[in-house]
């Protein structure tokens, strides 16, 4: 297509084909160049400003999505696919309230959808509305019984039993022949948590192995690439590289980043924060690797990466372009509150890159005790992203990198980041929770030490645990695998001890 284009210039249609391929691949900021190229050549076509909306829908420009959507339902507002897409965004702002409603007036044509039932109760659940997603859950696996997704949400509630009934039909539904691989990789993981809460961890466990090894080999994960980026941060980004641009980016010290691997108590460290009256909790932005990515360029070559080679051409005015546009792009999160909260955990990777755009922002690393970690992510089914927790070799590797690459932020940025221990917060809540606010220059606020009391959105996976006081019930729960995790722990190696260091 790109070879046709060069021939015949700006072709609308191969434009637009090409687009709609860079959309199959998740190239979506590609897909937005085309598809606004198009627009400018061919304004009023509809097909292609919808694509051009759900592209900046899956790009997180929600605002501009949400212009697109408008525009088009002006013309057609019965339009099933544009009241969906307007949904789906309304959730990527945060707006659960309105997407509730969007997505029950989609209902009233089509009362046994099962993906508009899923939605709904994913939203209850974000806002806490515990029962009313159980129910909404119920009426999607209802309208398609071997619906995975329906039971693995459920099950990732972390606080839902299953009933005789429903285990009975996750067992048929996953050995049946015709259910689809993305059914069974949901239930599997679901009848793996099923069977842990019952106590029958060797079952558990090879439902966990068969959920992640049908997952492994649908994804495209090379643990090497991550591996060389991270080194190549570690020889680039040196403490020399950075006292050179001291004082480059842009000052503002609103953004508080939590860092770390997912499953380490990022999500308490967040809604300890959230509940101080100046912070603002929104949810994993994707605005930095999203800085990251076009750092590395249109057709970026994995073995050898523009990024974050390319940081050394870079001058003080592009980094505070960058961070000024960060800010920019995440205002829509916000309520007008002094600071707010990143906690994309892949940003690990990009300290040296967020220390240059926003010099006086801070950065809280949530680490946890390897084999709880690892394991905890072994039996999580991520809706997207984090393919790396797919394997045991995969999730050690990158475990080892992550301590190598938080060694490195220690010696190059000294005391820059602040290491938070989860064993310690759940050991001393109070004496941690003064510590992280007088790092973020933050008053101590009795609702911070009660935190599971805030009323607030919360998107993760531990969305119901943090709703509750802190206890020390999941801190050994990996120990009922072990006779199964040797090589886990062989896989980690030195990280078992060197975590603390």
């Amino acid at each position: 297509m790109r070879a046709y284009l060069l021939r015949h210039g700006h072709h609308v249609e191969a434009m637009r084909l090409l687009a709609r391929i860079g959309m199959a691949r998740q190239v979506y900021d590609d897909a937005e160049l085309l598809l606004a190229g198009v627009l400018e050549l061919a304004p009023h076509y509809r097909a292609a400003r919808q694509e051009y909306a759900s592209v900046l829908v899956e790009l997180h420009k929600h605002e501009q999505a949400r212009s697109e959507i408008n525009m088009l339902l002006k013309d057609d507002p019965d339009s099933r696919e544009l009241r969906t897409l307007d949904a789906y965004n309304s959730v990527g702002i945060g707006e659960h309230e309105r997407a509730i409603a969007l997505y029950g007036s989609l209902l009233l044509a089509t009362p046994d959808d099962a993906d508009v039932h899923l939605s709904i109760a994913h939203a209850e659940k974000t806002l806490g509305r515990r029962q009313q997603a159980i129910e909404s859950y119920h009426r999607a696996a209802a309208c398609r019984p071997e619906f995975g997704d329906a039971y693995w949400s459920l099950a990732n509630l972390k606080t839902y039993r299953f009933t005789d009934e429903e285990f009975s039909r996750m067992r048929t539904a996953e050995a049946a022949a015709t259910t689809r691989t993305a059914d069974r990789i949901h239930l599997c993981f679901a009848l793996g948590k099923a069977l842990e809460d019952q106590g029958e961890y060797e079952e558990s466990f090879r439902f966990y192995a068969r959920g992640n090894a049908l997952k492994r080999a649908r994804s495209t994960y090379q643990a090497d690439i991550i591996e060389s980026n991270a080194r190549r941060q570690t020889e680039l980004c040196t403490a020399e590289f950075f006292a050179n641009r001291d004082g480059w980016g842009a000052a503002d010290p609103d953004p508080i980043f939590i860092i770390g691997l997912p499953r380490s108590g990022s999500t308490l460290i967040e809604q300890i924060l959230a509940s101080h009256s100046k912070v603002e909790g929104t949810h994993e932005l994707v605005h930095i690797p999203q800085a990251a990515r076009r750092l590395r360029g249109r057709d970026p070559d994995p073995r050898n990466p523009r990024y974050p080679g390319v940081l050394t051409e870079m001058n003080a005015e592009e980094f505070s372009t960058l961070g000024k546009q960060y800010l920019s792009d995440t205002r829509i999160y916000r309520t007008g509150k002094a600071f707010f909260i990143d906690k994309m955990p892949n940003n690990m990777r990009h300290v040296g890159l967020i220390h240059l755009m926003l010099p006086n922002a801070r950065i809280i690393d949530a680490r946890r005790e390897p084999m709880a970690c690892c394991f905890s992510n072994l039996k999580q089914l991520f809706a997207q992203g984090q393919e790396f927790t797919y394997s045991i070799d995969d999730i050690a590797r990158y475990y080892r990198t992550y301590l190598e690459l938080m060694q490195h932020w220690e010696r190059a940025l000294s005391g820059r980041v602040l290491r938070v221990q989860h064993e310690d917060m759940v050991a001393d809540l109070e004496t941690n929770v003064r510590r992280i606010l007088e790092y973020c220059g933050l008053d101590f606020e009795p609702q911070c030490i009660e935190f599971h009391k805030t009323k607030r959105s919360v998107r993760t996976a531990s969305s119901e645990q943090v709703r509750q006081p802190i206890t020390r019930v999941g801190l050994d729960h990996w120990k009922h695998f072990e006779p199964w995790l040797d090589p886990l722990k062989e896989a980690l190696g030195d990280a078992l001890t060197r975590y603390r260091q």
